[in-house]
């Protein structure tokens, strides 16, 4: 098949995280033979901060860790040429409105690809309006990425040309180490997240971690100076940005990580865990998560990863896996055991091409 994808940018992952996964699926649909086209806009608000910080070098990363990933870059708003010939376009909800409602009146005239759209983000719930804006007229389903996301949409008439498609781990990428290095203290990837979890992370991340004697270290961009100065006032040491491609090395030198899911994601979308926790557990390290719900029953709490229940909980456990060596080692190998069973990307880009049948999309092989 032809499978066209407009992201927001493939190049870039500086504040970005949806594009994780989507390089990760990508890879995987390619590996089954398809040939497929990314497109990202000119002037891609992530991909300038991330030059503007560390220049055409912060790109390196992912060109070595991706050859064989590559996207165009464009501004017309008239897509028509872009999509010529394919049998699958996808559009991810970070995009213009106008490239949105192009693709779907292309669609509405008679193009004939199969036509997604793909919510990775909690505005549905948080920022209704901003999603409703989208003209999704001419679209043939969503792709969501949470069944509580999928509810919404149900909610909003879509019925069962909706599906429930998880982010997913890279394990072309995210896997342990092949030759085991020191591992030592507790370390946090994210970003700030806009003030969404910012007393999640003073209780479930800086005082547990300092409760517990762990030298912490945290990754992630966007934070404000008030953030900054409470990492500081807990010892925790700030890194600033880590390119994604290289997160796995990072993983591989600390004991634990810690999953502190934005509000959202605990209170209007229960379920739906932030990629970090597949690529985490991929990468064979021990988490520990702050109060989750695992709605779909995605992992196995109390086997793939610890869950506390508070700040006093989340210390306990922090002290038990740096005391512990084979609590350590029952996690990493459930938690891989759960990853390679369920949650790869190949194992979504095989679910994307068992649905189309269902939207009446015939999965053809590429010559």
């Amino acid at each position: 098949m032809r499978i066209v994808y407009f992201t927001h940018s493939l190049a870039s992952c500086w504040n970005h995280g949806n594009v994780h996964f989507l390089r990760g699926v990508l890879r995987a649909l390619q590996a089954e033979g398809h040939v497929v086209r990314a497109y990202e806009p000119i002037g891609a608000w992530s991909l300038e901060n991330l030059l503007r910080d560390h220049g055409d070098a912060g790109l390196e990363p992912y060109r070595t860790a991706y050859p064989d990933l590559v996207s165009a870059r464009f501004k017309t708003r008239d897509p028509a040429e872009l999509v010529d010939g394919a049998d699958v376009v996808i559009v991810h909800e970070w995009n213009d409105p106008a490239l949105v409602a192009a693709l779907g009146a292309l669609r509405r005239r008679g193009a004939r690809f199969t036509l997604l759209f793909h919510d990775t983000h909690h505005r549905a719930v948080s920022d209704p309006d901003a999603i409703r804006a989208f003209d999704l007229d001419g679209y043939d389903g969503v792709l969501a990425f949470g069944e509580a996301l999928a509810a919404v949409y149900r909610h909003w008439g879509w019925g069962d040309r909706v599906f429930v498609w998880h982010e997913a781990a890279d394990v072309t990428l995210f896997q342990p180490p092949v030759l085991e290095p020191p591992r030592a203290g507790l370390v946090w990837i994210g970003n700030w997240g806009d003030g969404e979890r910012g007393a999640e992370l003073d209780e479930f991340l800086l005082r547990p971690a300092q409760a517990a004697g762990l030298p912490l270290d945290i990754y992630g961009v966007r934070y404000p100076q008030e953030a900054l100065q409470a990492l500081a006032g807990h010892g925790a040491a700030y890194h600033g940005w880590l390119a994604n491609a290289r997160a796995p090395a990072v993983f591989a030198h600390h004991l634990v990580t810690v999953h502190v899911p934005r509000r959202f994601y605990v209170t209007m979308l229960p379920g739906i865990p932030t990629i970090r926790v597949f690529e985490a557990l991929a990468c064979g390290i021990p988490l520990v998560s702050a109060p989750w719900a695992d709605a779909e029953h995605l992992f196995r709490p109390g086997t793939d990863y610890l869950l506390a229940s508070n700040g006093e909980e989340m210390t306990r456990h922090l002290q038990a896996l740096q005391a512990d060596p084979d609590l350590r080692a029952h996690l990493v190998r459930h938690g891989l055991e759960t990853i390679r069973a369920r949650h790869t990307c190949g194992h979504r880009a095989r679910q994307l091409l068992a649905l189309l049948p269902r939207l009446g999309s015939t999965v053809k092989e590429v010559a």
